[in-house]
């Protein structure tokens, strides 16, 4: 290598460079994952675009003229809302998830409903030909004039592509197989998927062509790549759930049209993704009637009620550390509740192990179910089985107290509709809300009332 040819370590995980190779990140601690990398050339952004479309100078904020947008709907009611209502003009959006949890399949399934309505969109796959995009087009029941396939690697070229046929819409499946020629290192690495989306980035802010980027996860979850590039987009979704369940999650955690608390439910069937448009009645269609350690609670995801159903089983344990098996809960939260439990309520949890699971697979973060973890723990240690048609709701503090919570008139209303007639919430709460026909409702103030109410 000639001498002028300087070589930087990049940093796999975070994108922290260094002139020489170390062993640890000092930015991230990650161990061995510095690469050596040649910088490259420096280059107009966008690789030699004019970015007419982008301000060149600074303007008053309040002579800049808002001009009503419609957003781009793509048939798929769970995936427009998620994004806030559609697709904004110019916005870019990475998509992340587990391998073989159907991200693929959702796009192919949303750039179709845009297609339908007219709009010409182009779907470059880095992974397939467009053979197998065929067939699996074919499978979904997919296909249209209006949606373009194309198999492609390198940016320039794909870059060439959208001057030429115009999209409305654009995937890039995935970012970590996209290739700059001026770059040296494989395609994946940090400098490869950050020029490949900063060319992307200016590429949709120039020509407000909507970009929607797949992009791989780490064995932790995080999705691949430096930690730069969820800062880049404008939308960062993650599509949850297990391989081995059929419902699928789609949650954001970052948009910047949107709200970051909603989400969509979807359940995969042989021939691809279906909207679950009522989650409440799916999660409890399986419920068990009068078993004990079983309790459903109302949880808020974003504007939209799911009544969900928590399972406990408290088991005598031998051994002097109790075991305490956790999914789709908080594993601290849950042991801070048992805690509060055996101090408040006198039962002696220390010698029991503790399972509890979040019927269907999703996931429940709030505090708002901290009476329903309580009632389920309370109901298999007792044996004692909650009644039919009752639903807690209510944060519990570590002295025994159960606060108030938000939105109680919407959860109480979703209740209803699911055919339950009793509801306990805390106390404080009865003060600012409505009559609501057809549940009633009883106000607790401390775990001892929940457990008198319930048992």
């Amino acid at each position: 290598m000639k001498k002028s040819q300087k070589t930087i370590f990049s940093c796999q995980s975070c994108g922290y460079q260094a002139p020489k190779w170390m062993g640890k990140c000092p930015d991230c601690g990650t161990w061995d994952s510095f690469v050596e990398e040649r910088p490259a050339a420096a280059s107009k952004p966008g690789g030699g675009m004019t970015i007419s479309g982008l301000q060149t100078g600074p303007v008053p904020i309040d002579s800049i003229e808002l001009e009503t947008e419609l957003r781009l709907h793509t048939e798929i009611r769970e995936f427009d809302r998620v994004l806030g209502g559609g697709l904004v003009p110019g916005t870019l959006i990475l998509i992340g998830g587990d391998p073989g949890i159907g991200k693929s399949t959702l796009m192919l399934q949303a750039m179709h409903g845009l297609a339908g309505q007219g709009h010409k969109v182009l779907y470059v796959s880095g992974e397939e030909s467009i053979r197998q995009i065929r067939l699996r087009s074919k499978r979904l029941n997919t296909v249209s004039p209006n949606l373009l396939v194309v198999s492609e690697v390198e940016v320039e070229t794909i870059l060439s592509m959208i001057e030429t046929t115009r999209p409305r819409v654009i995937v890039i499946d995935s970012i970590q197989t996209m290739f700059n020629g001026d770059l040296t290192s494989a395609p994946g690495s940090v400098s490869q998927v950050r020029e490949s989306t900063v060319r992307l980035m200016l590429m949709a802010k120039r020509s407000g062509i909507p970009t929607l980027l797949v992009g791989h996860v780490t064995k932790d979850g995080a999705i691949a790549g430096p930690k730069l590039l969820e800062h880049m987009v404008d939308t960062v979704l993650y599509f949850e759930g297990d391989s081995n369940h059929i419902f699928r999650i789609l949650r954001a955690v970052k948009n910047r049209f949107g709200s970051t608390n909603e989400i969509g439910v979807f359940e995969m069937k042989d021939n691809g993704l279906d909207e679950v448009a009522n989650p409440s009645a799916v999660f409890l269609s399986e419920r068990p009637a009068g078993a004990p350690g079983s309790a459903v609670t109302a949880s808020m995801e974003g504007t939209r009620p799911i009544l969900v159903e928590l399972q406990s089983l408290a088991s005598a344990t031998n051994f002097g550390t109790p075991r305490r098996t956790i999914l789709g809960l908080d594993t601290n939260r849950v042991a801070l509740l048992a805690a509060v439990m055996e101090k408040k309520l006198g039962m002696h949890l220390m010698g029991y192990d503790i399972f509890m699971n979040v019927a269907g697979g999703v996931k429940v973060v709030e505090p708002a179910v901290d009476v329903a973890i309580v009632a389920a723990v309370a109901s298999s240690f007792l044996d004692k089985p909650i009644a039919d048609g009752t639903v807690v709701l209510g944060e519990v503090g570590l002295t025994g107290e159960v606060r108030a919570i938000g939105q109680v008139d919407t959860r109480l209303s979703e209740s209803r509709k699911m055919g339950f007639t009793r509801c306990l919430v805390p106390a404080s709460n009865l003060k600012r809300l409505p009559e609501i026909k057809g549940i009633e409702v009883t106000g607790v103030k401390t775990v001892s009332e929940v457990v008198e109410n319930l048992f």
